[in-house]
């Protein structure tokens, strides 16, 4: 877990940071439309993830907080005018918290929107100064069994539980994002497990089951890495069905 004693990779000036790219008009990550910035860094291996090359700090390009800034504002007209606003997505942004911090505090202060697109494997105290400028958390809980979260990530989930009480703690709006593999994440006490646990927040607007997809598994081939879901197909409309059908009987709203 993101540990103080561990951000020996994070860079010690807050102005500065390592961005793998952005996105200008991006419509799928929060409301409106959003310019999305993508850092580098992430602790986690998923098994579906769809951006390994964000997976270390040093691969993605340093970055200044003005630079981002000057970007974004050539497009707040776009984003106010939507509803839309900034997303700070990964990698996993929590991994280079000065950074990111500094990014959202000036959003704020112009005025736009801002959302953290986040694993949520932070400790409580890296991660609470930067969701002070935090509008909306996309939350993704990749599972509520421990063997299968850890089978797919590869770190516990204790973290992301604890992150996600504390923002149900102090009313911060969250997106939960459940990722919907067959034969991995679709086993029925799996979804009963995260609905139930999900319908004890108080701050949850929507959760989102997102379909399996093989998109990214091209980059896992152009790195070298081993692409353990080669063979596993996406669900079936049937079995999304039944996982939203899980989640809408413990009166979690869905899409």
């Amino acid at each position: 877990m993101l540990s103080r004693s561990s951000q020996t990779t994070t860079n010690s000036n807050s102005s500065l940071g390592y961005i793998h790219s952005v996105e200008t008009c991006g419509t799928v990550d929060g409301p409106g439309i959003r310019f999305v910035i993508f850092t580098t860094g992430c602790p986690l291996r998923c098994l579906y993830c769809a951006n390994p090359d964000c997976r270390h700090i040093e691969d993605g390009k340093l970055t200044s907080v003005d630079e981002l800034i000057v970007e974004i504002q050539k497009y707040t007209s776009y984003m106010k005018a939507s509803g839309g606003g900034v997303t700070l997505c990964g990698g996993e942004p929590l991994f280079q918290p000065d950074f990111v911090k500094e990014i959202l505090k000036r959003c704020k202060e112009l005025g736009i929107h801002t959302a953290l697109d986040t694993s949520g494997f932070c400790e409580l105290e890296i991660a609470k100064p930067v969701l002070e400028f935090v509008d909306l958390v996309l939350l993704d809980i990749k599972s509520f069994d421990r063997a299968t979260y850890k089978k797919v990530t590869s770190v516990s989930i204790e973290p992301t539980l604890a992150l996600a009480k504390y923002l149900s703690d102090i009313n911060k709006p969250v997106w939960i994002r459940y990722v919907l593999v067959p034969g991995l994440t679709d086993e029925t006490q799996n979804v009963e497990g995260v609905a139930n646990f999900v319908a004890t927040l108080k701050n949850v607007e929507k959760l989102e089951v997102l379909p399996f997809h093989k998109m990214g598994e091209y980059k896992w081939e152009q790195l070298g890495y081993e692409y353990k879901l080669k063979d596993t197909l996406p669900p079936t409309p049937e079995q999304v069905k039944k996982a939203v059908d899980i989640f809408k009987s413990r009166g979690i709203a869905v899409v």
